[in-house]
């Protein structure tokens, strides 16, 4: 394990930070706008999100790097401006961090491509997160999340291009599907992840998005049973419902943090929260926590 994560959880529960997507849909991202060209185009804007995060209480805060990869910006003729925008994205979070003891742990998700459809090759891939993940550790991230993924090959080839750069390694799948919401949409169980992350060297095992906090109880059970690593969860502000046109998340603050305690019970060493979530849900979670 990294040391930097060894001194992160020395002294209990981490308090990550929260919903991206959502925050910088508030602030004026509209439908088929790459988000993360707002790093380069509204960086004030982007800024807001991470400051509301430290002042609510996060002891880590994300980066607006989450689709910065060459396939996903691709599909806005903006493949490359990547590492700019990696830097920039890192950057924006570090600013906001300043003068706070609040770590930047940069975010990485999904290519948008799919391995077992051929749309993509596994070199391709490890050549995508590498770029990434290497304009991340320029920026001076003090670790890197790879976030909200569905296909755990792609995980590891991911997990894999992190590593590279020395930097602490977070890796989370999606895990909402099956009888039990307990597997991945590819149908690893949340130990079968657990397991297969811990041998490919992360310093942090973990879920986040696809389901409300509920599920998240039974996913930390079973990682435990199959890790020793620091586990990271971030759940959905519950389900989305589509409301008037709008996607909306109808679990409060208060309903969400009842089940904190019972995370934490199940082993979970870093907790925060994904789609839906705002400031109010991690000002609300470091009340129940410290």
């Amino acid at each position: 394990m990294h040391a930097l994560i060894e001194k992160l959880i020395k002294n209990g529960p981490v308090i990550t930070d929260g919903a991206w997507g959502t925050e910088l849909q508030n602030r004026g991202l509209k439908s088929g706008e790459s988000p993360e060209s707002w790093n380069l185009n509204h960086p004030e804007r982007v800024q807001e999100i991470p400051t509301a995060y430290v002042q609510a209480g996060s002891h880590i805060v994300l980066t607006n790097t989450f689709g910065a990869n060459h396939f996903v910006q691709k599909k806005f003729n903006l493949e490359n401006s990547v590492p700019e925008m990696n830097r920039a994205g890192v950057e924006i979070s570090k600013k906001a961090v300043q003068g706070s003891k609040a770590l930047v742990f940069a975010s990485i998700g999904p290519s948008g491509k799919m391995l077992l459809m051929k749309d993509v090759t596994p070199a391709e891939l490890q050549q995508t997160f590498e770029e990434q993940a290497t304009a991340i550790a320029e920026a001076g991230a003090d670790g890197i999340v790879i976030e909200t993924m569905i296909d755990i090959d792609e995980a590891l080839i991911a997990i894999a291009a992190a590593k590279k750069t020395g930097l602490p390694v977070v890796g989370c799948m999606t895990i909402d599907s099956g009888k039990n919401k307990d597997r991945t949409m590819m149908g690893n169980t949340a130990g079968e992840v657990a397991e297969r992350f811990t041998a490919a060297g992360v310093d942090v095992v973990g879920s986040n998005c696809g389901q409300g906090i509920e599920g998240f109880i039974n996913i930390c059970q079973q990682m435990r049973q199959m890790t020793a690593l620091p586990l990271w969860m971030k759940a959905n502000a519950g389900l989305p419902e589509f409301v008037d046109g709008q996607t909306v998340f109808n679990t409060s603050s208060e309903d969400f943090v009842k089940l904190v305690p019972d995370l934490l019970n199940a082993g979970a060493n870093f907790v925060g929260g994904c789609c839906g979530t705002d400031p109010s849900f991690i000002k609300a979670i470091a009340k129940t926590i410290l």
